[in-house]
């Protein structure tokens, strides 16, 4: 296959390639680098206990609040 250089390309060429490169890095970047991975049985019923309390009303913090008191900025 013969290499073409930007030269080469139309403006439309150039500009459906600028896209494709922007639009799969912008998926590169959004995507979870933790997909496929499977969770460890502990953080798992820790994740069901913490949807129980949460559904059964039990108080629970702001992630401002956490954030904060974790000196994050939020």
């Amino acid at each position: 296959m013969p290499k073409t250089t930007v030269a080469e390309l139309t403006v439309d060429e150039l500009r459906e390639l600028i896209r494709e490169v922007v639009t799969e890095t912008i998926a590169e970047m959004l995507a979870d680098p933790d997909a496929g991975l499977e969770l460890r049985e502990e953080i798992r019923e820790a994740l069901k206990q913490s949807i129980a309390a949460y559904r059964s009303g039990a108080s629970t913090t702001p992630a401002e609040s956490l954030a904060a008191r974790l000196g994050l900025e939020w």
